[in-house]
């Protein structure tokens, strides 16, 4: 696994284990197509980037997005572009949670795959949605639920605009961006966010509360290609 040290602060890494990120108590299933069952759709690698500028120090932000030892965990998890076999449209997202996987269609026949963190037992979903608000490096507010499940993390909040939680920076465990998943015509926030993490050990495995998080270096270019109202499907 990864050298903690080269990856977070003591204070990080603590909230982190404490906190879930997302604000969902339960699972939810959003009444999927057919069962939006999982495909194969995914082919060979066509292209992989060169990983010591993607995962170097990211500059120009206004917290540090430090660096990481990429060649420590599995190159699986790691960004690259694949060949796409699917039907959706160019510019949709597709999480596969079985193969901790996440799809953005860049053209036909093609998509950038990255691995992500999905949610742990109990907490898993499936379903539609869309992209309806996205925030750089957002504050995260607990539901009164989570709270409730989890009393030790009350000692970590703290007043935000939003309520009492942690103010978007090194410490929030929605990391460095936040697209926030509404259902499909935005008619309600289903709780659910795509955002970085504070803990970039953790992808690759069932870890959150049905959140999908990445690497902060790898949100931060799904972010810039994600519009609001994108599409994005939860496979089953």
């Amino acid at each position: 696994m990864l050298d903690r040290r080269h990856l977070l602060s003591g204070g990080a890494a603590a909230i982190g284990a404490a906190l879930s990120a997302c604000s969902i108590d339960g699972p939810l299933v959003v009444a999927p197509e057919a069962g939006e069952p999982r495909r194969n759709f995914a082919g060979r690698t066509l292209k992989t980037p060169d990983y010591r500028a993607v995962y170097a120090d990211y500059p120009g932000e206004p917290f540090a997005i430090r660096a990481f030892d990429y060649e420590q965990i599995d190159p699986r998890w790691l960004r690259q572009t694949v060949e796409y076999k699917g039907s959706e449209p160019t510019g949709t997202i597709i999480v596969d949670p079985a193969s901790k996987h996440l799809y953005f269609t860049e053209e036909p026949g093609k998509a950038t795959r990255y691995g992500v963190g999905v949610g742990r037992e109990g907490f898993s979903w499936n379903g539609r949605a869309q992209i309806n608000m996205k925030r750089d490096w957002p504050d995260w507010v607990p539901p009164h639920e989570m709270v409730e499940r989890q009393p030790e993390i009350r000692a970590k909040l703290e007043k935000t605009p939003r309520g009492l939680g942690v103010r978007g920076g090194p410490n929030s465990p929605l990391g460095a961006r936040a697209m926030y998943l509404f259902s499909e015509g935005g008619g309600h926030d289903l709780g659910y966010r795509i955002h970085g993490t504070t803990e970039p050990e953790t992808i690759g495995s069932n870890v959150s509360s049905g959140c999908v998080r990445m690497v902060n270096q790898d949100i931060v270019h799904l972010y810039t290609r994600a519009s609001v109202k994108t599409r994005v499907i939860v496979l089953a």
